[in-house]
């Protein structure tokens, strides 16, 4: 046996726990992370498969040909994974046609607690000028140096932690309603924001639940409940609302499926692109992290992954306006997803694997 094919097989091998594990719904951390790197997996199943092919395509061996359709019906799943967040995909957010109405304008950005290019981040501000902004990870010493925005976004809900899991929520609108919530941990802050837009309250929910990694949390069960108790929350609101933050999760796994149908909320990026937000230091290891969830009421001016403030995760920006009424058409969530989904919040509130 060549050099050659003992290496085709061990990565054959590899790949393949790399792409069967995120299909076992189990949620401990080793299932769960397997769902970020759905592109990277691509490419690397392409490479393996052109490896057999090219070297070994004659060969008689059955395990050799067990290999070779594995890997081409692995490289049919991933496209079709793929596929809906490239301009390939239906989108899910229509384009605003109406330019005389006013837009809301987001920003978001995980700061990366440890990060000190605090200057970066207030050029970007200042730039990018949003109607709302929302940061996370966000401690005592980001609170205290971005505080001159107050100046600017006159409404705020600051929850410095030092904990990695700090929020600051800043907005040039009136809050007329507000709520800081801990819905899983009690170390672990969501919020709820009502701000008047086009004559309308517009509901605003941020949060940054926990990854499921070995040094935060070594089961995905309290991120998939925080996220789908926020999804119901919004079902429940039926006006115009919508999600956002880093979710640690990326677009296409199951747990933001299962969110959508539960909150029939809409991802702007199906049909336009993955607009990875993380890792901005590692180019070969990005995925989309950080998210905006739109209820049907808005329609998409341009979104928008932004430059790097020197922190792990790249800024990224919506705009946004409501549409007229009569076209607005809600989707219809089905009810054997919404039970599974009280199901996984159940457990969240446990604390128990799902």
């Amino acid at each position: 046996m060549t050099t050659l094919k003992i290496i085709l097989y061990c990565f054959s091998f590899l790949l393949s726990l790399v792409v069967l594990l995120p299909l076992i719904k189990k949620d401990f951390w080793i299932f769960r992370v397997f769902d970020y790197p759905r592109l990277q997996k691509f490419v690397l199943v392409s490479i393996a498969l052109a490896g057999w092919l090219v070297y070994y395509r004659d060969s008689t061996l059955l395990i050799d040909w067990g290999i070779i359709i594995f890997l081409g019906v692995t490289l049919i799943h991933l496209a079709y994974v793929i596929v809906p967040f490239t301009f390939l995909g239906k989108t899910m957010v229509d384009r605003a046609e109406d330019s005389s109405k006013t837009p809301l304008n987001f920003l978001v950005s995980n700061v990366y607690q440890y990060n000190n290019s605090f200057a970066k981040l207030l050029a970007l501000v200042k730039e990018r000028n949003p109607d709302i902004l929302f940061l996370v990870e966000t401690d005592h010493k980001w609170r205290d140096a971005v505080i001159t925005l107050r100046e600017t976004y006159p409404y705020y809900i600051e929850i410095p932690q030092d904990n990695t899991y700090g929020l600051l929520f800043y907005s040039k609108l009136p809050i007329k309603r507000q709520e800081i919530n801990f819905l899983i941990d009690k170390e672990i802050p969501s919020i709820i924001a009502d701000i008047k837009h086009d004559n309308q309250t517009v509901r605003i929910y941020g949060l940054h639940p926990t990854p499921p990694v070995p040094k935060e949390n070594k089961f995905s069960t309290d991120r998939d409940a925080e996220i789908l108790m926020v999804g119901k929350m919004a079902k429940e609101y039926n006006k115009p609302c919508l999600v956002m933050g880093d979710m640690n999760d990326v677009a296409w796994s199951y747990t933001t499926r299962l969110f959508l149908k539960t909150s029939e909320l809409l991802d702007p990026r199906r049909g336009r692109g993955m607009y990875s937000t993380f890792n901005a230091k590692k180019i070969l290891f990005r995925w989309p992290l950080d998210h905006y969830f739109l209820s049907s009421h808005f329609r998409l001016v341009k979104m928008n992954v932004e430059k790097s403030i020197d922190s792990d995760h790249f800024p990224i920006s919506i705009s946004l306006v409501i549409a007229s009424k009569d076209d607005s058409d809600k989707m219809t969530a089905d009810a054997d997803d919404k039970e599974l989904a009280d199901e996984k919040i159940e457990a969240g509130k446990n604390g128990t694997p799902l």
